[in-house]
């Protein structure tokens, strides 16, 4: 075989050419610090998996789930979730309608359908104006060892988990008159 017609190229006979010097390696390592860092893209994918996952779950809290905080005297206020964890949640109160104070303590429900619900705590954390959308943002703690944190606790599990594999209806599918 005619050693032009090889591919392969033996490196080691380059490495013995070249030589390595201390000085060589130095200067492979100054090039190495002047470039830019190195990102790990699992890290990128794993964050962008979570803001995605973030609005997901926004999208359901806000369509599905009827929320009210229990006012003393007055009722029951309509609040509209907007996100939720498994320390905690948000939620939005229209401007004209008021806001809770940082710290404040409140009794809230989450209805299932029109008449079943279930009861828990929560303390404010956060309370800020969001203009574009005319409402307060109240950001609060669950209060820890109160009231159904066992069935709060399977709730944000399961508002997770469905959230991953939503989709929206478009009313694509639908069928009338049904006959034989």
């Amino acid at each position: 075989m005619n050693p032009k017609d090889n591919n392969v190229i033996d490196l080691a006979k380059r490495r013995r050419a070249k030589g390595s010097t201390q000085k060589q390696a130095k200067k492979v390592v100054k090039e190495e610090q002047q470039q830019a860092p190195i990102v790990d893209m699992t890290e990128r994918r794993n964050e962008q998996i979570r803001q995605e996952r973030r609005q997901v779950k926004r999208t359901i809290l806000t369509e599905f789930i009827g929320a009210y905080a229990v006012v003393p005297q007055k009722g029951l206020m309509r609040v509209a979730l907007y996100d939720i964890s498994e320390n905690g949640l948000a939620f939005d109160i229209e401007t004209d309608t008021g806001k809770f104070e940082k710290g404040e303590e409140l009794a809230m429900r989450v209805y299932l359908n029109q008449i079943t619900y279930f009861p828990f705590l929560v303390k404010v954390r956060n309370v800020r104006a969001v203009p574009e959308e005319s409402c307060f943002r109240h950001g609060a703690d669950f209060v820890k060892g109160s009231l159904n944190n066992d069935a709060l606790s399977h709730f944000v599990k399961f508002i997770e988990t469905v959230s991953a594999s939503l989709e929206r209806d478009t009313g694509d599918v639908m069928v009338s008159n049904l006959k034989d």
